[in-house]
């Protein structure tokens, strides 16, 4: 008699993770490069859509907003039904849906529950430089949101924003970041890709030290998404019991790998289009 074999189901083992974020038409970017960072982290993700954007790496051709009703309903949902172990904000668009996702946050924690790992990726301008967020949201994030995080990711544009520094190079990337680690009391992850140097350096401010993740910067690569697939990236390790400074570590290698072993296609007029490779099989072999 054949022996039955029993399936073990992996659901117990498997953290859940939310993202709230825009949904980019590429799936270079936002909630698409999120889960499949995710699904290469071996995390089951979860979505709160706030906006839908159309585009294409360099270019973002035309945003809708997603009502800030719709996005608390989302949130709402799938707190009452999953488990989730961690959490990450990527473009939250408006100011409206900024005070939205604090106020379904503290609220949970005002009834008595605990909130999960909260790491925000405070998206501000797109690689390709157009304006993404509104400008009343910075109010907002500082106020409502920032004081729940776990970690807080700016690239140095978004760093300049927020602390009113010119960052030009690592030691002005420093002086930053201390400012915003000073201003707002939660861990700093000031990302450095984007001086163009011979390594794509940064800083983590936390609890009190100041640690170095570096990688070699790869030029001539157009692409986006690396900022989304880096907090996701770090999001999935907090979720699966990682330290910040490990799933730091674990997120800095992914995202170099992502962008080492890119994919690229030739578009009809001739030019070439890159996208970041998210494959869990991609650093193998």
């Amino acid at each position: 008699m054949a022996r039955k074999t029993k399936r073990r189901s992996q659901s117990a083992a498997t953290a859940v993770v939310l993202t709230i974020a825009g949904s980019d038409s590429s799936a270079g970017a936002g909630v698409q490069a999120d889960l499949k960072t995710f699904s290469a982290f071996g995390v089951y993700g979860l979505t709160a859509v706030t906006c839908v954007v159309a585009e294409t790496p360099g270019k973002v051709v035309k945003i809708g907003s997603v009502s800030a009703a719709t996005v608390r309903a989302q949130i709402e949902t799938l707190f009452e039904s999953f488990p989730i172990a961690a959490i990450k904000t990527g473009l939250l668009y408006s100011g409206e849906i900024v005070a939205t996702v604090a106020s379904v946050l503290t609220g949970r924690a005002a009834s008595g529950h605990r909130l999960p790992p909260l790491v925000i990726d405070p998206v501000m301008v797109a690689t390709s430089g157009e304006l993404l967020l509104h400008d009343d949201a910075i109010t907002h994030y500082e106020q409502g949101l920032f004081p729940l995080a776990s970690l807080i990711t700016p690239n140095i544009d978004e760093a300049a924003r927020l602390s009113g520094k010119s960052i030009v190079d690592l030691a002005t990337l420093q002086t930053a970041g201390e400012k915003l680690a000073k201003k707002y009391r939660v861990p700093i992850l000031l990302k450095g890709g984007h001086l163009r140097r011979g390594h794509a350096t940064d800083l983590l401010f936390y609890n009190g030290r100041i640690t170095k993740f570096s990688a070699p910067f790869t030029r001539g690569i157009r692409t986006h998404g690396t900022g989304c697939t880096y907090s996701a990236a770090i999001v999935a390790g907090l979720a699966r019991g990682l330290s910040l400074e490990r799933a730091v570590r674990s997120a800095k290698k992914f995202v170099s790998t992502t962008i080492a072993r890119h994919l690229k296609w030739q578009t009809a007029a001739g030019t070439s289009i890159y996208a970041l490779n998210h494959s869990p099989y991609a650093s193998r072999g």
